[in-house]
């Protein structure tokens, strides 16, 4: 059986304004079961909630890692706890 788990992650950098929201929901479309959300943060930081199986919530961690996405990452931090099962896909807030 696959281990669920929720990831939240705030990455900071230059990443309102560029479809990096929109960006993030259909790459965890492509990975299959991720729900979740993307919400941009006050400050300019992007929030992302992503829960289903770990191993597409790490892969989704290790694209936002990359640097292949729209704007600019400077960092990431990530937390990792139990999934809530409280999204029904995956959404832009």
């Amino acid at each position: 059986m696959t281990e669920s788990a929720r990831l939240t992650a705030v990455i900071d950098g230059y990443v309102q304004g560029v479809g990096f929201r929109w960006s993030v929901r259909a790459r965890a479309a492509d990975l299959g079961t991720v729900t979740g959300h993307a919400r941009n943060l006050a400050d300019g930081r992007v929030e992302v909630v992503a829960e289903g199986a770990r191993e597409e919530c790490a892969q989704l961690l290790d694209w936002l890692r990359t640097g292949d996405t729209p704007g600019r990452v400077d960092t990431v931090t990530e937390h990792w706890g139990p999934a809530t099962s409280d999204h029904d896909g995956f959404t832009i807030r």
